[in-house]
């Protein structure tokens, strides 16, 4: 934390009392504000209530930089019967829209994007804060067809309509028989 008494920035005199004042005119805030800006970077981070660091500007989001939530998903091909197993587990942190209602039924619809593409869906789960799906996949389709494609997941909600709240996606160019675990951060979904 920036020690912002009169002897950390000489001739800023009343910049401990005036900069978050804003009762005073906006220029003057302006000015302020603005003679803040040439302390170093390092110092512009706080502990938040957890204690761990984060950049100021980090803490308000707004529009399309919101976090939608992230998506847990474990990838392993079986090469010896060229088998892909996908595994749905978790999705954290996942907001949706309050027309959804407050509780609406969730599940994540998978598409393979191969030249007919794959569709699988999970069952539909009631929607908070971590919802546990835990639901593996299992397709027979040759490795070197899945290299070029991509894995989309769409987030949906089942109740109180069918709608697709956000969506992720994940090159399988690097697919293995060591099992891999991706998180996914969760984007609104394409117009």
């Amino acid at each position: 934390v920036s020690d912002l008494r009169p002897s950390a920035l000489p001739g800023s005199l009343d910049i401990s009392r005036s900069m978050f004042d804003l009762r005073s005119p906006p220029h003057r805030f302006m000015k302020r504000y603005d003679s803040v800006s040439s302390v170093p970077s390092s110092t512009s981070s706080r502990k938040d209530s957890q204690g761990s660091n984060r950049s100021l500007d980090t803490i308000t989001l707004s529009g399309d930089e919101r976090d939608f939530g992230r998506l847990n998903v474990k990838l392993c091909y079986v090469s010896s019967v060229e088998q892909i197993w996908i595994t749905v587990l978790h999705c954290k942190d996942l907001t949706w829209p309050s027309s959804c209602g407050e509780n609406p039924r969730i599940c994540v619809k998978g598409i393979l994007t191969l030249p007919k593409p794959v569709h699988f869906k999970s069952s539909a789960k009631e929607g908070c804060n971590d919802i546990e799906f835990m639901e593996t996949f299992v397709f027979a389709i040759k490795l070197q067809s899945l290299q070029a494609v991509r894995l989309v997941f769409k987030i949906q909600t089942q109740t109180p309509r069918k709608k697709t709240i956000g969506e992720c996606s994940l090159a399988l160019r690097e697919l293995s028989s060591q099992e891999s675990n991706h998180w996914l951060d969760i984007s609104p979904p394409s117009k």
